[in-house]
Parts: C-alpha cells; sequence; structure tokens
C-alpha cells in the first residue's frame, strides 16, 4: 500500500506534524501522526484533504470571457443569458466533454477534487431527447473519468421560463423535461455513474418547476443531495413575491422541507429572517463569489450567517475563473467591501480567515455533494500538498492557509491525488496537454 509523508497535514482535528497517510485502493487505510518518514515513503510538505466544488456548470467553461462587452446599458444576468444560450445553441455531446474535462482539470489544479455538477443540457440541438436520455450525462462522465475528478452528478430539472408554469422560452429547448421524462434521465444518468461517484438531482429554480412538479421529483433523490438555484437575482425574488406571496429562500422553506440533503446556491438575496431559518435548517448555501460578482449578483450575508451556525459550500458556477483560492478569498473580500472592515469571517475562537473559509467549506461542500469530508481513515484518499518552496508560503507555518488563499497566487498547489490516484503533479493535471490540446480544438470550431 503506498505511504505520503508530510511535514504537516490538516486533519480533522487540525494540523499535525510529520504525517503518514497509508492508501489502500481508493482509500485512506490509516494516518499516523508523530511519526518519522520510512525509507518507502514519499516525501511532501504540507497535506491538505481535498475540496468539494459545489456548483458547476461545465459547458459554460468554454464561453469564459465572451460576455465581458457591454451589450446594453442595463446589462445584467439577464443579458449574460442570452449569450449563454446562443453559446449552448450548437453544443454537441463531445464538445460538452472536451470543455467540461478543461474546466475539471483545473478544478483538480486548484484544488477542488470533487464537483456537483449541476448538469442541464439534455436535448438535442433541436431540443428533441437523444436516444439515450443521458447521451450529455454521459459526456460529463467521461469528463469525470478523463480528468479523476470525483462526481456528484445532479441532472436538471427545467420545464417553465418563469413563476407559475410559464412556458419554456426557444433558447431554453435543450433543458426541457417532463416529470416521467425526467425520471427515466435520471435512471439512466445513473447506470453511468462508476466507483464513488454520487447522484442526485437539482429542480432548476422556482421560476423552471412547479410545486406540484417539485414535490413529484425529489422522491427520485433518494438519499442523494438535492440542489436549487435560489434568490440568485432581486428580479427573481420580486417574481416570486408576486407569484407566491413569498421570497424564494422562504417558499422553499415553507413547503419544500429544506433539510440537510439541500443545497440552496446562491440564496443571496435573503432577508435576516430568511438567513436564520435557513442557518437552522441544517442546509448548505452553495456560494460562487466569482461567478457571481462576474453577473452583478449581489452579496450573501455570509457575517449574520455564519453567526446563526449556518453551513455553506463554495463553487465555481459559470466556470470563468477555475480557482479555489478564489472563491474563499471573494467570499470574505465581499464582506469587507460592503462593511468596509477586515478579518469579518473569522472569530475569537478562530482568528484565521482562511482557517475559518476551509474549514466551512470543506464541511459543507462535503454534506452538500453527499460525501465524507476530511483526511481520515475511511474517507476518499483525496489529498493535496501545498508547495513549501512558494515564495507566499515559505517561512512560518502557522498562517499557510491565509497565505496560500489571500497571497499566493497561481503555483502554491504541487500535487494532488483523488480517490488514491496520483492527478497533478508539479502543479499541472498529469493530462493538461492532451485536454487543453482537444478543449482548444472545440472551442475553436464553436466560435468560427
Amino acid at each position: 500500500m503506498p505511504q505520503l509523508w508530510f511535514e504537516r497535514a490538516l486533519l480533522p482535528t487540525g494540523w499535525a506534524e510529520r504525517v503518514r497517510i497509508t492508501i489502500d485502493g481508493a482509500l485512506i487505510a490509516a494516518v499516523d501522526a508523530g511519526v518519522e518518514p520510512g525509507p518507502a515513503d514519499e516525501r511532501h510538505g504540507v497535506a491538505l484533504p481535498g475540496l468539494c466544488n459545489v456548483h458547476s456548470h461545465g459547458f459554460q467553461r468554454g464561453m469564459a470571457g465572451l460576455s465581458e462587452r457591454r451589450g446594453r446599458p442595463d446589462d445584467d444576468f439577464w443579458s449574460w443569458r442570452e449569450v449563454m444560450y446562443r453559446f449552448l445553441d450548437r453544443l454537441t455531446p463531445d464538445d460538452i466533454a472536451a470543455i467540461t474535462a478543461q474546466a475539471y482539470a483545473e478544478m483538480l489544479e486548484s484544488g477542488f477534487t470533487r464537483v456537483g455538477e449541476f448538469h442541464y443540457l439534455h436535448n438535442d440541438v433541436v431540443g428533441a431527447r437523444y436516444a439515450d436520455p443521458a447521451e450529455t450525462a454521459g459526456a460529463i462522465v467521461a469528463a469525470a473519468d478523463r480528468t479523476g475528478i470525483g462526481l456528484t452528478l445532479l441532472p436538471v430539472f427545467y420545464a417553465h421560463a418563469d413563476f407559475g408554469g410559464a412556458p419554456p422560452a426557444p433558447g431554453q429547448r435543450r433543458f426541457v423535461s417532463d416529470v416521467d421524462g425526467f425520471a427515466s434521465l435520471v435512471a439512466a444518468a445513473g447506470g453511468k455513474l462508476s466507483g464513488d461517484a454520487v447522484l442526485g438531482i437539482a429542480p432548476h429554480s422556482l421560476r423552471a418547476v412547479t410545486p406540484d412538479e417539485l414535490a413529484a421529483i425529489v422522491p427520485l433523490a433518494g438519499q442523494g443531495p438535492l440542489h436549487i438555484h435560489a434568490a440568485e437575482q432581486v428580479r427573481e425574488v420580486e417574481a416570486c413575491v408576486a407569484w407566491s406571496g413569498a421570497r424564494p429562500v422562504e417558499w422553499l422553506l415553507d413547503h419544500a422541507d429544506v433539510d440537510a440533503r439541500w443545497c440552496l446556491i446562491h440564496s443571496t438575496h435573503i432577508g435576516p429572517r430568511e438567513c436564520a431559518r435557513l442557518a437552522a435548517s441544517g442546509a448548505v448555501a452553495g456560494l460562487c463569489p466569482v461567478t457571481e460578482a462576474n453577473l452583478g449578483d449581489g452579496i450573501f450575508p455570509a457575517v449574520e450567517y455564519l453567526a446563526a451556525g449556518g453551513r455553506f459550500g463554495v463553487g465555481t458556477d459559470s466556470n470563468i475563473l477555475v480557482d479555489a483560492a478564489s472563491e474563499l478569498r471573494g467570499l470574505e473580500y465581499s464582506q469587507r467591501l460592503q462593511r468596509r472592515k477586515r478579518a469579518l469571517l473569522a472569530d475569537a475562537a478562530e482568528p484565521s480567515v482562511g482557517a475559518t473559509l476551509f474549514r466551512h467549506a470543506l464541511a459543507g461542500g462535503a454534506q452538500a455533494l453527499g460525501v465524507a469530508a476530511g483526511l481520515a481513515p475511511g474517507n476518499a484518499a483525496d489529498i493535496v500538498t501545498l508547495d513549501r518552496d512558494h515564495p507566499s508560503l515559505c517561512g512560518g507555518t502557522s498562517d499557510l492557509l491565509d497565505r496560500w488563499i489571500f497571497a499566493a497566487r497561481d503555483g502554491a498547489i504541487d500535487t494532488v491525488w483523488r480517490a488514491g490516484r496520483l492527478v497533478v503533479k508539479d502543479g499541472r493535471h498529469v493530462a493538461a496537454a492532451a485536454i487543453a490540446d482537444r478543449y482548444r480544438r472545440t472551442v475553436a470550431s464553436l466560435l468560427a
């Protein structure tokens, strides 16, 4: 069994010195702290558990940078969405696989070892279901297999253009299902998974799903995760109030039995009572600070939410910039900009902002994706190492997470194992060149 020895490792109990991790297949077999390296040990500097990326639309990596031009005076999320609809119009399953593999390789290089793929691109280019209803889900599985990232697949149910069951718009033709068709899709997608992949479901949003449809599809998740977009945009909140008399998160908490299996993506625009209730529900808030900033969504009330005991994970959503540290840093910086103060997401018990962010994202992300978190026996051997020779990480060891998240730029992560498999070496995915070459050819063809 392979044995890895680290000068320091972040264990569930905290930092430990001189740690040997023994790997048996895909799992951690043993963790021994305070030991000297043996002759057969592979030696490294600092070990962290891999993080979970709670929210990704893999195919959107291919349109990164294409929407950064002012198209009209009131450019916002809704105008960005029209660019996205035009980009996806021509995507084939092979295109989806190539683009998603690039995003997944970048996730692994940045410290994410599992992704929650919020997958809604189900139908062909004219809106018809493929002969295999999970054809495009198979493309996602192929991308995960190619890169080695852990996968929590979240097929999306999408039936309507707006609250109250409005018919879907032409640009949404590749998303839509009815309840029976979605059940077939979920079953077919589950048959494509292997290893420690997890299957959940994702009602897209209260805009896209009626209450009756939501009640009908929730049982399809079994014991798996349930993810939903909620309260990302002010216009969405206003429309939900007009439809139901309640705000989106408020409606879900009142009607959907939201509990620890749920991850509410964004939840940006929530009031104080919703914030407290969401924290008390045991659900995870799926925060995507880079995308939320890029789209002008707004700022999640993270200070109040954490004070109420809330759980969160982070995701890369549109994948315009794939980087775990940027998501964590962006969450703290948004609070600083709003309040004009510093170190807002730390507290007296844990004064390190980086440590607080990492601890919450690790636990909340694992919960949201249906897996166990941390470097402990029986868990997946998902291990990330920091390069102690990196200029931002040299010297002392007490604030490594702060320096990685806030100061390190690229190159701080040097090695990643996912389920015991070496997937990143010297800071690069082991198949980066081939994956990037296929990606370049695919995007060049799409944009020709």
